[in-house]
């Protein structure tokens, strides 16, 4: 996933809220898309994918509940993950927000250190969450956009994580079983993890 700029898409109807977080979450290396409005919120994500959401919720056209409400009833879009980033305070609007899909609620003036160690939180817990399709053949993984690749690209894509490679004893078995020098190789670690010869 290296250099690969994650997408977080900013609903407020504050002009200058965007500005601030937009310039906040460029200087922390993401990528930045703005909606001013919960209907542009919900063509944005409609048109791309956002890899999470901050939202507001008091705008104009629809409020922030019932656009995470939306997007959390799609297929493709029920992953994404949503930050409430509003002024409401009550735990009642606190509570709410958890209910109807949000993962996370921030009160507003937010602490920009804090913020940012939420997304980053977010944006890396989000490949381990929910239902990952896979192939039972070919082991591939379906992207959210309904195409297919091998485990390594998914990962690479998803997240910061580094694969090494290795044979788990049973490939290793069905790839060199008859090799003498697997044979040998074998009896060698059977006896080192006996602790000796008998």
């Amino acid at each position: 996933m290296q250099n690969k700029k994650k997408l977080i898409l900013i609903a407020d109807d504050n002009h200058e809220n965007r500005q601030v977080l937009g310039s906040l979450l460029t200087i922390s290396g993401y990528e930045v898309g703005v909606s001013s409005d919960g209907p542009k919120t919900l063509e944005f994500v409609k048109n791309k994918l956002p890899d999470l959401i901050l939202l507001d919720i008091v705008m104009p056209g629809m409020d922030g509940f019932e656009v995470c409400e939306k997007i959390k009833s799609g297929l493709l879009t029920k992953h994404i993950p949503i930050i409430f980033l509003t002024a409401k305070t009550s735990t009642e609007d606190i509570v709410r927000g958890f209910k109807v899909g949000g993962v996370d609620y921030v009160t507003k003036p937010f602490n920009a250190e804090e913020l940012i160690a939420r997304v980053d939180t977010h944006i890396e817990m989000k490949i381990l969450r929910g239902l990952l399709p896979m192939c039972s053949s070919c082991k591939s993984v379906r992207d959210d956009q309904g195409y297919w690749h091998s485990i390594e690209e998914y990962i690479d894509s998803h997240s910061d994580a580094l694969l090494s490679h290795g044979l788990c004893d049973g490939c290793a078995e069905k790839l060199y079983g008859d090799e003498d020098w697997f044979q040998e190789s074998k009896l060698k670690k059977k006896t080192t993890d006996s602790g000796g010869s008998q």
